[in-house]
């Protein structure tokens, strides 16, 4: 024990039991570097463009949506230091200790190596102890390891190189103490407990860039450098070449780049984003980082927490070993529903003798609650989990736990101690017949049986082999049995538990996989998307969960062969291995950085503090919201409010569906913008007048390129989205082939602009009346051009054209009214010089809106008949 001078030379050598809180960046900093980016820079080049023009609505929208960005960016910024926060609290608050001869209450903060603790139920581990006394300790490590059973610990000591969830010797801090009680000594605290070790991961990790982001940066900085190089390209020109004042000549190179800049894209961006995320919370899935939705739609691999994510984390009997038969136990988790079967047929468990014996001493021999909701529906577990899945087996063949404790009352125990591995109880009727209750570990009990029912000899070989092939299938496999005793005797001793039960059978426990996962599972790997379990969990649980998920378990990787492997042999195992078991969370950071190097984008799910360094460095981190920890939460990207990894497979679908609404309208803005700059280039360069006005363009940026594409927001999924493979994340946004249809696009604007304005020119109209032709030409060619961009490569010749998306429909029936006033109301008139159109000169706007449709439509033929689906 130590004294109080013992106590404060440790606390000043090693410090408070506490992880130190991260170093922050000022406030006014952090909102600083949000405008560090080209986008930004874009933009606010727009909006000081439009305001220089005197177009203060417009430059506000523009620079209020640089502003909104900033101000979400500022706020997500804080990610890594909540994570830390949330590591931190995952520590005890208070400590029982022996100091200085006496038992103390402290501050957990207070401890120091070499302080005794004293453990019992209930308890949060206060630091890394090794344990120096313990009776009946079992500790729940889910949140360090994904195991979970609680773990049985003892007192001899284990080699140094094993895995955290193998050192049955020590407790961790944040660890729960399920059962008994311990006396132990501290070996860490603080940053050195593994808690604080995790701790230290997720403040070193830094979160990636995501798809989309790297794909507009990349997007921004070319633009850019191509408006720049456009305008003093035709600023010589329009100079030295064609001799243009030079007044003229910069207000039009003005117009070209106001024309040419999407300031739009990122309004739309955000808005695609934001419909996105309410979609995905409406179904169980909350972003708490707008890119987050895209970058689901772009996952190739999720590597996959198990216990609680793919699995219920509620401990399930799935097999009994009777003497004569093997019955398969259906349903899931601590709910009294589902049935037995012999494997062809159902089986009665009221008429069967053998099933209700060993279900009678389940239900009895058992220190579990199990207690229905009635509020959820759901049935709350009040005690061991695995004892929980007994009870639930018990009431599963028509037993009541009040009825029985009542019929057979129990008299004495002796509970379970890890020295043992097994629990015994003596019980009595109402007639005077007294009998013997236990279990435990089958190399135990079996070792005390000596016959099964109807005093057949013990089948040794029998039972030997349905406990191999029960744990084979990674089951935790426990014995019941029962002997009579003398009805004078109203207590049992160790002593007594000798060679004289009668072996009633077996049950095959394990935390089994969502039915849903398993749907799930198969949904992403049709869509190209591998699935890895990564968990704490012992390998030949871990294979046999993963093998009835539909993973390839014929090769798991443990902790310790991944520490063995360098990381180019690691990236090669990565490739061909789809379970890793005994992972500690260094293990998870390499296998995810293995995967991305290999050019993957990585989703992973987790619910523990274990999972929270991995779940930052992932491109996404999914945590689970119900019984997912502080920790994991903060960590993520993507909460799951259900815990159900199939609404995953949901939200990666909605990502789809997000990025390629993202895709169609700048499908839809570019073109716009390139028609519009294409105008004013071809006449500079042709030395004629500029068809539309700098007020026009943004007149036609105003209306249009935002409101229309903004429609594309509320698209549906293409067919089939589902079994395309992941985006490669090394594609561009702006792809070849949709490079193309842009340029196509611009091409076919430019043409039927420029020619609808000659032909005014040529018949004899004013300037202004030839331009109020162009501008309609051009808002005529995006209304038309809209209905084609609502699928990639399908054709629009149907009539779900029109009534597939009625968003569509009345955006573009509010532009068709606004562009009447621009044309025929006076103060628009006055505003942006504009004349009243005649019947002729609609109908060659109209045909001209008709052509580009067409011509559009001839384009998608070419592709489908060379089966591109998407572009």
């Amino acid at each position: 024990m130590l004294s109080p001078e013992q106590v404060q030379q440790r606390l000043t050598q090693h410090g408070p039991n506490q992880l130190p809180a991260a170093a922050r960046r000022p406030v006014w900093l952090r909102f600083a570097l949000q405008f560090h980016n080209p986008l930004i820079y874009v933009l606010l080049a727009a909006g000081l463009t439009t305001l220089a023009l005197g177009s203060y609505v417009d430059a506000g929208v523009i620079l209020g949506v640089v502003l909104i960005n900033a101000i979400i960016g500022h706020i997500q910024e804080g990610k890594a230091e909540r994570a830390l926060d949330a590591v931190r609290s995952m520590l005890a608050a208070r400590a029982n200790v022996w100091r200085n001869g006496q038992r103390q209450h402290i501050d957990a903060s207070e401890l120091v190596p070499g302080d005794v603790v004293l453990l019992e139920s209930g308890d949060k581990v206060p630091a890394d102890v090794r344990l120096i006394r313990a009776k009946n300790l079992r500790v729940v490590e889910a949140v360090l390891t994904g195991e979970s059973a609680p773990v049985e610990k003892q007192l001899d000591p284990v080699a140094a190189d094993v895995a955290m969830g193998d050192r049955t010797c020590m407790a961790f801090s944040g660890t729960i103490v399920a059962y008994g009680q311990a006396q132990a000594v501290v070996v860490a605290t603080g940053v050195g407990t593994e808690i604080g070790r995790i701790g230290q991961l997720v403040g070193e990790v830094h979160s990636l860039a995501t798809p989309l982001t790297r794909r507009l940066d990349q997007f921004a900085r070319q633009i850019t450098l191509f408006i720049l190089g456009v305008s003093v390209l035709t600023l010589l020109y329009g100079r030295f070449v064609m001799d243009m004042p030079l007044m003229e000549l910069f207000l039009a190179i003005v117009g070209l780049a106001v024309a040419a800049i999407p300031e739009g894209m990122p309004a739309v961006v955000t808005i695609v984003l934001a419909i996105g995320t309410r979609v995905m919370a409406s179904n169980q899935a909350i972003i708490r980082r707008l890119p987050a939705v895209e970058t689901l739609g772009s996952v190739s691999v999720i590597c996959s927490d198990k216990t609680g994510t793919l699995t219920r984390n509620e401990m399930t009997a799935v097999r009994v070993v009777l003497p004569a038969q093997t019955l398969t136990v259906s349903g899931t988790g601590y709910a009294p529903e589902g049935g037995f079967s012999d494997g062809v047929q159902a089986v009665a468990a009221a008429s069967h003798p053998g099933l209700q014996r060993l279900a009678q001493a389940a239900l009895l021999c058992n220190d579990a609650r199990l207690q229905h909701q009635p509020d959820t529906g759901t049935w709350q577990l009040h005690g061991d989990p695995t004892e929980g899945a007994l009870l639930a087996l018990a009431y599963k063949a028509g037993l009541d736990a009040t009825t029985a404790q009542q019929q057979w009352p129990r008299v004495d125990a002796i509970p379970f101690e890890s020295e043992r591995q097994f629990m015994v109880t003596l019980h009595h009727d109402h007639a005077g017949q007294h009998f013997v209750l236990i279990k435990g570990a089958p190399e135990r009990v079996l070792a005390l049986c000596t016959h099964q029912p109807e005093q057949q000899p013990l089948a040794l070989a029998y039972w030997t082999a349905a406990v191999a092939s029960a744990a084979g299938q990674g089951q935790r496999v426990l014995a019941l049995a029962r002997c009579p005793w003398p009805a004078q005797r109203t207590d049992i001793n160790l002593g007594d538990i000798t060679p004289r039960f009668e072996l009633l059978g077996l049950v095959g426990i394990i935390d089994p996989p969502r039915d849903e996962a398993i749907a799930a599972v198969a949904e992403c790997q049709g869509a190209g998307i591998r699935v890895k379990m990564i968990t704490g969990d012992h390998a030949i649980t871990a294979a046999a969960i993963g093998r009835q998920l539909g993973l390839r378990a014929e090769r798991t990787l443990t902790g310790d062969e991944i520490e063995r492997l360098g990381d180019a042999e690691l990236e090669r195992h990565v490739q061909d291995t789809d379970i890793f078991a005994r992972a500690a969370p260094e293990h998870k950071l390499r296998l995810i950085a293995a995967l991305q190097r290999q050019g993957h984008l990585v989703a992973m799910t987790g619910d523990g503090i274990n999972d929270s360094p991995a779940l930052k460095t992932a491109d996404i981190g999914v945590a689970m919201g119900k019984n997912g920890t502080d920790a994991a939460r903060e960590s993520s990207d993507l909460v799951l409010t259900d815990d159900n990894f199939a609404t995953i497979a949901r939200a990666v679908r909605e990502g789809r569906v997000v990025f390629d609404n993202i895709k169609k309208s700048l499908m839809h803005m570019l073109p716009t913008n390139g028609g519009e700059a294409g105008v004013i280039l071809l006449a500079i360069l042709a030395g004629l007048p500029l068809p539309v006005t700098a007020g026009q363009i943004l007149w036609v940026n105003t209306v249009t390129s935002v409101t229309l594409a903004l429609s594309l927001a509320f698209e549906r999924a293409e067919p089939g989205v589902m079994q395309l493979a992941p985006r490669p994340t090394t594609e561009p946004i702006i792809t070849r082939a949709l490079a193309l249809r842009v340029l196509f696009v611009i091409a076919l604007m430019v043409a039927t602009t420029f020619g609808v304005f000659q032909w005014e020119i040529a018949r004899g109209q004013g300037l202004d009346y030839a331009r109020t032709a162009a501008v309609n030409m051009i808002v005529v060619c995006e209304l038309f051009y809209l209905f084609n961009v609502r699928h990639f490569t399908q054709h629009a010749l149907r009539w779900e054209t029109l009534t597939g998306n009625r968003i569509a429909l009345t955006v573009g029936a509010i532009l068709v009214l606004l562009q009447l006033l621009f044309t025929y109301a006076a103060p628009m008139q006055q505003l942006f010089r504009s004349e009243g159109l005649d019947a002729l000169s609609w109908g060659v706007i109209l045909g001209g809106g008709v052509l580009v449709f067409l011509a559009v439509e001839a384009e998608k033929a070419v592709l489908r008949r060379r089966h591109i689906q998407r572009i």
